[in-house]
C-alpha cells in the first residue's frame, strides 16, 4: 500500500528556515573568497591568487561575525528606514483601527502583537521584520490602508503575521543586511581605486588585485544574491498565502486583496532597495527591476490567486 505523503506543518517551516538561515551565514563568505580567487587568477599565477584569497578570506569572516551581529540587532530598524515607516499605536484616532486588525489577526494566529508601522505611499504593498515573533513588526503602506476593505486587509495582515510565525522575518533580516554590507565595501574599493588612480599612473599588480577583489563583490551583488533571494523566497509565499489564509478562515479576502495590489505595488521609498523586494507581499519595484519570472523573488499573483481560490471552493 502506498504511504501518504507526509504535510508540511509550521514546525517544518520554521526548521526550514532555521537551517536556511545558518547555511546563508556559512555560504556568503564562502562564495565571496571563491569568486576572489577566480577573478584574482585572472591577473596573477594560480599560487599568488590562493595566497590572495587566503588573505581576503580573514577579513571577510570577521565581517561576516560584525554583519550577523548587526542584522541581529538592527536589521529590523534599517528596513524600517529604508522603507521610510513611521511607527502607529492604538491611540492613534487614524489609525485606531488598523492596529485593532493586527491585533485580532495575531491573537487568531496564536503571536504576539507586532508593531505596527504605516508607509506614507500610494501604492499597496506590505512587509513584516524582526528577530522573533515577540519583536516582529508589521508595516502597510497608506494606499492598502485605503484601497482594500476591512477583510481583506486582515487577509494581508494574516500573511505577514505568518511570515512572522515561520521566522521568514529573521531570514529576510540576514538576506538584505549581508547585501547593504557587501555594497557598501564595494563602494569603498571603487571610491579607493579612483583616489589611487588621481594619485598616480603607475599599474601595478595591486591595483589590479584591488580591481578584481571589486569586480568580485560587484559579481556577488548582482548575479549571485538574487539567486539566493529567488531559492529562498518564492516557495515560501505560497506558504505564507496558505498559513494567512487558515488563520482568517477566508481564502477568497486574500486572493481578492492580491488581486487589487497587483494593479499598483510600487513604493515609491522602495525604488532604490531591491534588496526589500523579497520582504514585501508583491513586488514594490516595478516589472523593470526583474530579469523576467526566472529570477522574480515572487511567484506569478495569478497562480497565488488560483491556489487561493482553490482552497475557498
Amino acid at each position: 500500500m502506498r504511504s501518504m505523503k507526509r504535510i508540511k506543518t509550521v514546525y517544518d517551516h520554521i526548521h526550514s528556515n532555521n537551517v536556511k538561515t545558518t547555511i546563508l551565514v556559512i555560504l556568503f563568505p564562502i562564495i565571496f573568497v571563491a569568486l576572489v580567487f577566480l577573478f584574482t587568477w585572472i591577473v596573477m599565477p594560480m599560487n599568488d591568487a590562493m595566497n590572495t584569497a587566503v588573505r581576503v578570506a580573514v577579513p571577510t569572516f570577521v565581517v561576516c561575525i560584525i554583519w550577523t551581529l548587526i542584522s541581529w540587532a538592527f536589521g529590523d530598524s534599517m528596513m524600517l528606514n529604508m522603507a521610510g515607516a513611521k511607527q502607529i499605536n492604538e491611540s492613534d484616532p487614524d489609525y485606531k483601527y488598523i492596529y485593532k486588525s493586527v491585533e485580532n489577526v495575531a491573537l487568531a494566529a496564536g503571536l504576539p502583537t507586532p508593531r505596527v508601522y504605516v508607509i506614507n505611499d500610494s501604492g499597496l504593498n506590505a512587509f513584516a521584520t524582526g528577530r522573533s515573533p515577540r519583536d516582529a513588526t508589521v508595516a502597510l503602506t497608506r494606499g492598502i490602508i485605503q484601497k482594500l476593505d476591512r477583510i481583506e486587509l486582515e487577509g494581508v495582515i494574516a500573511h505577514e503575521m505568518a511570515h512572522i510565525g515561520n521566522r521568514d522575518i529573521r531570514l529576510d533580516m540576514f538576506i538584505i543586511t549581508g547585501i547593504g554590507v557587501t555594497v557598501f565595501i564595494a563602494d569603498i574599493l571603487l571610491r579607493g581605486m579612483r583616489y589611487s588612480n588621481t594619485r598616480s599612473n603607475d599599474k601595478n599588480n595591486g591595483a589590479a588585485v584591488i580591481l578584481m577583489v571589486w569586480l568580485a563583490f560587484t559579481v556577488f551583488n548582482v548575479i549571485i544574491t538574487p539567486l539566493l533571494r529567488m531559492a529562498i523566497s518564492r516557495r515560501r509565499e505560497y506558504a505564507a498565502d496558505a498559513t494567512g489564509a487558515k488563520i482568517t478562515r477566508n481564502p477568497i479576502a486574500l486572493a481578492n486583496a492580491l488581486r487589487k495590489i497587483s494593479g499598483n505595488s510600487n513604493v515609491k521609498s522602495l525604488s532604490n532597495q531591491s534588496a526589500m523586494a523579497s520582504v514585501c507581499i508583491a513586488n514594490p519595484l516595478g516589472q523593470r527591476a526583474f530579469l523576467g519570472e526566472l529570477l522574480a523573488t515572487h511567484p506569478p499573483v495569478k497562480k497565488r490567486i488560483q491556489r487561493l481560490e482553490s482552497m475557498g471552493s
